[in-house]
């Protein structure tokens, strides 16, 4: 196992026309979740991957089950609950506008995992564990199973990656810095947003977040700068590493998923820091160009291509 994740995935639907959702009569279905966004990314960038989460023993949880399988993704430790719910959510599209994300997740099956519901075999025998801070803010006992995922991983020799995914629609910001700070203490690669890192650190200059990080633990920092790339440090390098142009955005959803996948193969690959950020940030603008939240990720035959066609235009 190359990679092991888990948090909770719902399923999204999304209006075939833009505009409030009160005109609005019919839907596409999909799923949305950060952690299985990240393992259908890298799945599809060649690596193996698991992802478990605890679902609803209802219709949308065996949706979700059998998407995330059918995109390569090692599903075996997902626990299905007869007595909670699989969440959903609506993505309200306004035109020039980041969408509206309505949750219906509230006492969702996936916000009463327990430590119980983790398959240690498998954090044990990954390369690494993928975390997010979205986890944690679904209940006490999600954040008690994601302290004790980066224990076992801790034993382990497992490396453990942070993205802190700020959702304050499940907590105020006072709550997330309280929770979270302590968790990326222990974790070994960070990725925070701009916006979400100066919310975390109280600082307002990427050099000065990727700082405050590793100050308090952490061994690598990347800090996502959305179309101006990502600014990388740790104790023997920093660099800025730009972007990738996107003619035209369709939906921002998933791109800093795609950047954690990106990155992440990088590293499994042995690649140069420098070259992983780049290849997180290409795989990031990949998420922008179609709906959705991983429909746009490519395979890792398209990089490849892609890398060729670059040499043979030098």
């Amino acid at each position: 196992m190359d990679v092991i994740t888990f948090g909770e995935t719902m399923v999204l639907f999304t209006p075939v026309t833009a505009g409030p959702l009160r005109f609005t009569s019919h839907f596409q279905k999909t799923i949305g979740g950060a952690e299985s966004n990240v393992a259908i990314a890298l799945s599809r960038l060649g690596h193996k991957v698991g992802w478990t989460s605890r679902l609803g023993k209802d219709e949308f949880g065996t949706y979700i089950r059998n998407y995330i399988r059918g995109e390569g993704v090692d599903t075996t430790g997902v626990v299905f609950d007869h007595s909670r719910p699989t969440g959903v959510f609506f993505k309200e599209q306004r035109p020039g506008k980041e969408p509206n994300i309505l949750y219906y997740r509230k006492g969702s099956a996936a916000s009463r995992m327990t430590p119980s519901d983790i398959p240690e075999a498998q954090i044990k025998e990954a390369k690494f564990l993928h975390l997010t801070g979205i986890t944690p803010a679904l209940s006490e006992s999600c954040k008690e199973t994601v302290h004790h995922a980066i224990s076992i991983a801790k034993q382990n020799g497992v490396k453990v990656i942070f993205d802190p995914n700020l959702r304050l629609k499940l907590w105020s910001a006072e709550e997330a810095r309280e929770a979270l700070v302590p968790i990326v203490a222990q974790c070994d690669y960070i990725l925070p947003g701009l916006e979400e890192g100066s919310i975390l650190t109280g600082k307002t200059e990427p050099e000065d977040i990727a700082s405050f990080f590793l100050e308090n633990g952490s061994s690598f920092v990347v800090v996502k700068l959305g179309e101006k790339g990502a600014y990388f440090a740790s104790e023997a390098e920093e660099a800025h590493v730009p972007g990738f142009p996107v003619t035209e955005i369709v939906d921002p959803i998933g791109a800093g998923d795609g950047f954690a996948a990106g990155f992440l193969s990088g590293l499994l690959r042995n690649w140069p820091v420098k070259e992983a950020v780049a290849l997180g940030n290409k795989v990031g603008a990949y998420a922008l160009s179609v709906a959705g939240d991983a429909e746009g990720y490519p395979n890792w035959e398209q990089i490849i291509k892609e890398k060729a066609d670059a040499e043979v235009l030098r």
